[in-house]
């Protein structure tokens, strides 16, 4: 199991960092674009809430593949968790964190937990290829987030 943990600082109330990390429209204009992910079941659009499913379909490492993941945990705004239902890893668990540090200030953390499948080799990707991939993937996602809730707050509300 790999462990990969993210922290972002965003000039932003909790409430709003909290409602754009669990829309699933957001989710896909802040991705890389060379995954051209996008949502093809449950929620497709719009915020996902407590029990609901989505199956995002997207492209990494040059195969196409369908994750789908079910909100397990929902406490607004300071914690929501999605968790894999089926996809290509052997298990799959998002943690996303909220926090106010000061005067619209929020702190959002994720940890991610996962393993590969496919045994020995899989326990080798996930080391020498993966916990990579999956921080760099996560970081630039909210690096994206970020500015977006940061731009034009008055707009944003």
């Amino acid at each position: 199991m790999i462990e990969v943990t993210t922290e972002i600082t965003i000039h932003a109330s909790i409430e709003r960092c909290y409602d754009y990390a669990r829309d699933i429209d957001v989710h896909t204009q802040t991705v890389w674009k060379h995954t051209r992910e996008r949502a093809v079941a449950g929620v497709t659009t719009g915020r996902i809430g407590a029990g609901d499913t989505v199956t995002f379909q997207a492209t990494h490492f040059g195969v196409r593949q369908k994750l789908k993941s079910r909100i397990v945990q929902f406490e607004r705004p300071f914690i929501f968790v999605d968790q894999m239902e089926k996809g290509a890893f052997k298990s799959m668990r998002h943690e996303h964190h909220f926090s106010v540090i000061g005067d619209q200030i929020t702190c959002m953390r994720d940890t991610l937990r996962f393993e590969a499948p496919l045994g020995l080799l899989g326990w080798a990707a996930e080391r020498l290829v993966l916990k990579r991939y999956m921080q760099a993937f996560l970081e630039s996602r909210n690096r994206k987030l970020k500015a977006m809730l940061e731009l034009l707050p008055e707009l944003n509300g």
